[in-house]
């Protein structure tokens, strides 16, 4: 099921409701100081939410195009839902995210600096990953959404970045993050996860592609008389010299 402009608004609705109860944005501050956390802590929670969302759907992608889960993990129709649907939600707290960081006159990043990579007063190469990764992302999720728009095989290519979508966001945040210390025991274990979901994969899919040692020795054992494209017999007339001499040999007998 896909989410439709509507339910997309609604979504975003009940996301900004959800950052206004979880930074108890309800009373009203006492303090500047106050206000100015306020803000801070929905932008990066907004943050954070955001990346461990993508961490779960590129996971899912790496499981969905395993070569194994089509012959024998079969999980395609309980995680494809997920991971197409996923990318909503990405979006949605990406979005509240960016709004969030826009919003507060004390981060030092601004609506160029969040459009724009290089604009931005604080931290200015990480937060510059972070918006190239923003880019990628609407281009990796939107190609997938419309296939049809496009040339044929051209959203897979470009649906491939999805790793370099969640590279420029982990190094986003783990620069760009004032606390990102604290959370380093995250950052290494979403990056291990996807690091080893994608040799394993990388790994199995190497593994079960010929070579050419593979196609000489394949080559090598396939029968004479047999044609390469289909299994049946090749006529006598069209086999080489040698085969047909050897082929009349023990017709013959043995020689005198």
């Amino acid at each position: 099921m896909r989410l439709k402009g509507p339910a997309f608004v609604v979504l975003l609705a009940v996301v900004g409701l959800l950052i206004v109860a979880a930074t108890d944005q309800v009373v009203p501050a006492t303090s500047d100081r106050q206000a100015q956390l306020r803000i801070w802590l929905a932008a990066r929670a907004t943050g954070v939410t955001t990346f461990l969302l993508l961490t779960a759907q590129v996971v899912f992608g790496l499981v969905l195009s395993h070569p194994t889960n089509q012959s024998t993990w079969r999980l395609s129709k309980r995680l494809f839902p997920w991971h197409e649907n996923l990318l909503v939600f990405v979006v949605a707290f990406a979005t509240a995210h960016v709004v969030g960081i826009v919003a507060d006159p004390y981060a030092g990043v601004g609506l160029g600096g969040a459009f724009v990579p290089g604009l931005s007063s604080y931290r200015s190469s990480a937060v510059a990953l972070g918006t190239l990764g923003l880019y990628a992302l609407l281009i990796t999720g939107l190609t997938a959404r419309y296939t049809a728009l496009l040339p044929r095989g051209i959203w897979l290519k470009l649906h491939r970045l999805s790793i370099v979508v969640f590279i420029l966001g982990w190094t986003h945040g783990m620069l760009a993050g004032t606390d990102s210390v604290a959370l380093r025991p995250m950052y290494v274990a979403t990056g291990g996860l996807v690091l080893a979901a994608t040799a394993y994969r990388y790994w199995v899919t190497k593994r079960g592609r010929p070579t050419f040692a593979s196609s000489i020795e394949q080559r090598a054992t396939r029968p004479l008389t047999t044609s390469p494209l289909t299994t049946s017999p090749l006529p006598t007339s069209s086999l080489p010299t040698a085969a047909r001499v050897d082929t009349r040999l023990p017709q013959e007998g043995p020689a005198a």
